[in-house]
This record gives C-alpha cells, structure tokens and sequence, in this order.
C-alpha cells in the first residue's frame, strides 16, 4: 500500500482518550526519566509538559492557537516560523499530541529528511520522546510504527504494534488501526484477526477489509454461534468412550 497521511479521527478522539487511557498518576515521575543524549529529555520544557490526552482546556488551547494552526497541521505554512518549529513547540509542550506527530512525520516524508530546519530532534526522537513520556499512550505508539514502516524498519514496527496487541481489548477503533498497519507491512494474518475482532466490537468501516479483499486475504469471521456448533461434535465424541467405559 502506499504512503498515506495518518491522521486520527476528531470523531473519534474522545472515545479512544477514555478507551486508551491508563491511570495518569501511575507514570513515572519527571525525576526518574533519565536524559537521552541525542533526543533529550520530554519533561524539560519552560511550558508544560502537557499529557494530550487528559490536558484538553486553555493549556492545549494556547499551544493550537498560536503554534499547531489548520495551517500548521495541515503543512501550508507557519505562523512566526518555519512548520518543524511549529510543530517542534507543540510537541515539547505536549509531547504526545497525536495530531502533531502525524503532522511531524508527515512534514518528514514530503521533504524525504529526518532533520528539518527549526526542529530541535531528529523527526524519530518526537516519537521516542512521547513514549518516554506516556509509555501508555497507545495512539503516540501506533504513529511511531507508521513512521518506522515508512522509514523501511517493519522489523521493528512489528514489536511496536505486537506491544499494542497485547494489551487493547474493548477498543474497536483501535482494532481497526492495528489492522490497518500490519496490513502495510503484509501481515496478513494478524490484520484480519484486527479486522474480525473490530466488526465483533460493532465497528463498521469498510477500509480495512477492502484491503484484505484487495490482497486476496480476506474471509468473513465465523459466528459465535457456528463455532459453539462445531465444537459440540468433538466434545460428545471424547466423552462417549468415557461414558462406554463407566457402564461396563
């Protein structure tokens, strides 16, 4: 598949900060986070930092008024700088804003660098650092696997997205997300069993399973019911030799 903006849905957004959020007072103290030599530290900042997903009044407000514009998220132009150091801003503020780390990796594959000019980090260590915040935060993990897809690291892609396998359950839309990344990088497998636990969640969009179709990979999920039929069969036959042994 080809390269496309990754941008999570405004519709979407408050459900998946209550689905994905884990108890804000559990992370890790700023203390305790030690400095990376080449991405630095996501606490130390003269403004914030700000948890994105549970920060969302005049602190956030500030941030997208006068740095994360349309304009800005959109890559059409700064407002008193250059787009990476708009974005930069945003980004030490609030180190997982979802929508500025789409942003900052889609900035990175129009211009085909990882160093842009006002950025003060390599394009990876924004995703790093966002991890390094809120290991938790399972949108900021998903973005940092479509930038190490794009960038033709699908090894380790696969170990970011396995993380979020392991833990989402009853998060439909982030089901079809998961799916919709191992489908990039031909994980044929993992992403119809995404596709079939979404739709078991009620989720409706076709994306992902047109795109197993398209791959010649898709089957329809077997329901509840046939599969408790199918099962019955095998249970009866393993118990009548029991129940022939105990009659003699």
């Amino acid at each position: 598949m080809g390269i496309t903006r990754f941008r999570p849905s405004p519709a979407h957004r408050p459900a998946l900060i209550l689905a994905l959020m884990l108890a804000a007072a559990f992370a890790p103290p700023a203390a305790a986070q030690a400095a990376d030599p080449v991405c630095g530290n996501a606490f130390a900042n003269t403004y914030g930092p700000f948890d994105y997903r549970v920060t969302q009044g005049q602190q956030l407000k500030i941030v997208e008024d006068y740095h994360f514009t349309p304009a800005v998220e959109s890559l059409i132009r700064g407002v008193s700088g250059t787009l990476a150091g708009e974005i930069d801003y945003t980004l030490r503020a609030f180190p997982n804003h979802h929508r500025a780390l789409a942003s900052m990796l889609n900035l990175s594959v129009r211009m085909k660098s990882d160093t842009l000019k006002g950025a003060n980090f390599p394009v990876e260590c924004y995703f790093k650092r966002a991890l390094t915040f809120r290991p938790d935060d399972q949108i900021a993990r998903m973005l940092y696997a479509k930038y190490l897809t794009v960038k033709g690291r699908p090894d380790e892609a696969m170990r970011q997205l396995d993380v979020i396998a392991d833990v989402v359950k009853d998060e439909p839309f982030t089901h079809h997300n998961l799916g919709l990344l191992y489908l990039d990088l031909k994980q044929y497998d993992k992403a119809l069993a995404q596709a079939h636990l979404a739709i078991a969640q009620g989720f409706a969009r076709p994306d992902l399973k047109q795109g197993l179709q398209a791959a010649g990979k898709w089957t329809d999920p077997v329901p509840a019911a046939a599969a408790d039929a199918a099962s019955v069969p095998a249970s009866a036959a393993s118990a009548a030799p029991a129940a022939s042994a105990a009659s003699r």
